[in-house]
């Protein structure tokens, strides 16, 4: 069975989108966060839907340091209207054009899902956007299933 296949053109459509940026001195408890955000939406009386998806950029800044932004990202069966500052809502993310990887495996080997990305990119000469989107469909223990996508910049 083939771990890693690769599929270009695909489409991310998410809606009702409720965002926590992390920011560095967060990373840590990333997993806290998220459970912020879900007791954040029950206290709304508002239920997640699907997956969680995580977002990641990196970008060199003006002293030539890499710059890491970090999104958490879940979908909601309805738009919040008035959130709490730490909290942004989109009603939908719609990421065209994307190279995708559907990963299955441990979790520790989950880089080798964007390095086949970011290879595929580099021998066919297609850009990216340098940012990707990952949706974890499943974890257990160290397994997880994960589609991750790329979008392509051209």
């Amino acid at each position: 069975m083939q771990k890693l296949k690769l599929y270009e053109n695909k489409t991310l459509k998410l809606t009702n989108v409720l965002i926590k940026d992390i920011l560095f001195d967060e990373i840590d408890s990333y997993h806290i966060e998220v459970e912020k955000m879900k007791n954040y939406l029950k206290c709304q009386g508002i239920m997640p839907v699907g997956p969680l998806v995580q977002y990641t950029k990196s970008m060199v800044n003006v002293e030539g340091q890499i710059e890491i932004d970090v999104k958490i990202l879940i979908q909601t069966s309805n738009y919040i209207n008035n959130l709490e500052l730490s909290y942004k809502m989109e009603s939908i993310i719609n990421v065209k054009n994307c190279m995708y990887v559907r990963y299955q495996g441990e979790e520790s080997n989950l880089n080798f899902a964007y390095d086949k990305i970011k290879l595929a990119a580099f021998e066919e000469n297609i850009p990216l956007k340098g940012d990707s989107y990952t949706v974890f469909i499943d974890q257990n223990d160290d397994y997880i299933l994960a589609d991750i996508f790329m979008e392509r910049a051209d």
